[in-house]
């Protein structure tokens, strides 16, 4: 029987004679380490209930990709001894019951999560920990994108796609910057050198019953930090400055961003310019540095590029690079993708579901575009977050002129009958909110309701990034219609 001990040490020394098997590899969480993997010369097969578009590229690297059946579970334990997992990683989505899962334990072979796997592949890295409720994949962007430029070749995990970068890198360099995710207590499992804490508002609460555990969970993170490490945390939100008040005795340095000169690094008198890009001048320990300026619209991402400043310092990049470098940053995918404009209707995908994050994501689409009717297209995500948050989510609309709320994307969860969609219209004070259940249903309306000048926005993470790609085609559509009478 293979040792866990022994796997590990095979990860740490790169023996590239290991055989890795991941369950759920599709996703974006194991896609990603398929690809740092298959980099370092890992032999590397995964299995999912549906390949699709994610699971091409790994193919063509050399994965050995299954769909998640029965009949084909034989091809890697046992009918095929020469491509036999040495250990089996699974995602979070995948329960214990699992039929592959316990074909792989009876046949002694390891079966482990992120939270063990990861500080073994990192184990000879400065790690690099983005955390928080939401920002994690913006501002892990925004550190690679810069220690890119600036010569640095940065090893990677995101959680989205980087125009021009993907979602991982091995990386020659010492340090690996990873977003460092909360659910099912994933982060907990990291031994960083530096972290970043962007803001800690209560999520998950399937993992998380209550705020406090949720905050606990990441005082306990800030506790993994190495006691020599760097800890930047954003000054503006409450959760997060709680933590540092709490911060126990150790020789870590914490630093602060914000847009307020009680932060170490600050973004002051933020405006909007002519062109579009939101400016705003930074300040570095209360000294003038200049102005930063940002194409990627709204305070929040103002802030997460403060945070990636600071990281970049560690890194030792320079800091003027590092500010040009954040001037042509336009984002990653889905976090405000413009994905199309048809007689002057612009469509535009964002991965918002958390309440604090629609807000913040309809503010930003209002000082980008302030002169547009904005349609809030919002699907929740889980029936527990949704039952949890309900009046906050309902309370978020209020930079919008119309919102639509689809059906709650159940994810990982079943439906219990405690919370519906419905429920949040209800729930909401905003004037001019509907509940409109299907994705298709939802098209329907919006290619009928929408005007010119008009600027949809789709909030969520589960299938409604499929609204906006038909949407467009139905624009289309009904414009060659229109064409041809």
């Amino acid at each position: 029987m293979q040792t866990t001990k022994r796997w590990q040490e095979r990860v740490i020394n790169g023996d590239t004679t290991l055989r890795l098997h991941l369950m759920g590899i599709g996703g974006a969480g194991l896609s990603a380490i398929a690809k740092v993997l298959l980099e370092r010369g890992f032999l590397v097969s995964g299995s999912d209930r549906r390949l699709g578009a994610n699971t091409v590229a790994l193919q063509a690297d050399g994965a050995l990709l299954l769909e998640e059946q029965a009949e084909n579970l034989a091809t890697l334990s046992n009918a095929e001894p020469q491509r036999r997992p040495d250990v089996v990683l699974i995602s979070s989505a995948v329960p214990p019951t699992n039929a592959e899962v316990q074909v792989y334990r009876s046949a002694g072979i390891p079966v482990v999560k992120r939270d063990d796997f990861l500080p073994v592949l990192l184990a000879n890295r400065k790690l690099i920990a983005v955390a928080g409720s939401h920002g994690k994949s913006t501002t892990t962007s925004m550190i690679v994108r810069v220690l890119k430029e600036a010569g640095i070749d940065i090893g990677y995990i995101i959680g989205a796609e980087l125009s021009g970068y993907g979602n991982a890198s091995a990386g020659s360099s010492p340090y690996f910057v990873l977003e460092a995710d909360e659910y099912d207590h994933m982060f907990l499992g990291l031994n960083p050198t530096a972290a970043v804490i962007t803001n800690v508002e209560w999520d998950h609460p399937d993992c998380y019953p209550t705020p406090e555990s949720f905050h606990a969970a990441f005082a306990k993170f800030v506790e993994k930090v190495d006691a020599h490490g760097l800890i930047v945390s954003c000054a503006d939100d409450s959760g997060a400055e709680q933590l540092r008040l709490e911060r126990p005795l150790s020789d870590r340095r914490w630093i602060t961003y914000g847009l307020t000169l009680a932060a170490d690094i600050a973004g002051l008198n933020p405006s909007m310019t002519l062109n579009q890009q939101l400016c705003a001048d930074l300040y570095w320990w209360n000294a003038p540095k200049g102005q930063i300026c940002l194409q990627a619209p709204g305070l929040h991402n103002l802030r997460n590029a403060l945070a990636a400043l600071a990281i970049a310092c560690y890194c030792d990049a320079p800091l003027e690079r590092a500010v040009e470098s954040l001037q042509s940053f336009s984002g990653a995918a889905r976090r405000f993708e413009r994905l199309g404009e048809v007689n002057d209707i612009l469509v535009i995908d964002d991965y918002a579901h958390n309440p604090t994050k629609v807000r913040a994501t309809l503010a930003a689409a209002r000082s980008r575009y302030p002169q547009r009717r904005i349609w809030a297209v919002v699907q929740p995500h889980t029936y527990s977050r949704t039952r949890s948050l309900l009046q906050p989510l309902a309370d978020s609309f209020g930079d919008a002129n119309r919102v639509v709320v689809t059906d709650i994307y159940a994810a990982r969860e079943v439906d219990d009958s405690t919370v519906h969609a419905r429920d949040v219209v209800a729930a909401s004070p905003h004037p001019a909110i509907q509940h409109i259940g299907s994705l298709e249903e939802v098209v329907n309306h919006l290619a009928g309701a929408c005007a010119a000048g008009d600027l949809v926005l789709v909030m969520g993470a589960g299938d409604s990034n499929k609204i906006g790609p038909a949407l467009l085609h139905a624009l289309q559509a009904k414009q060659a219609n229109k064409v041809s009478q």
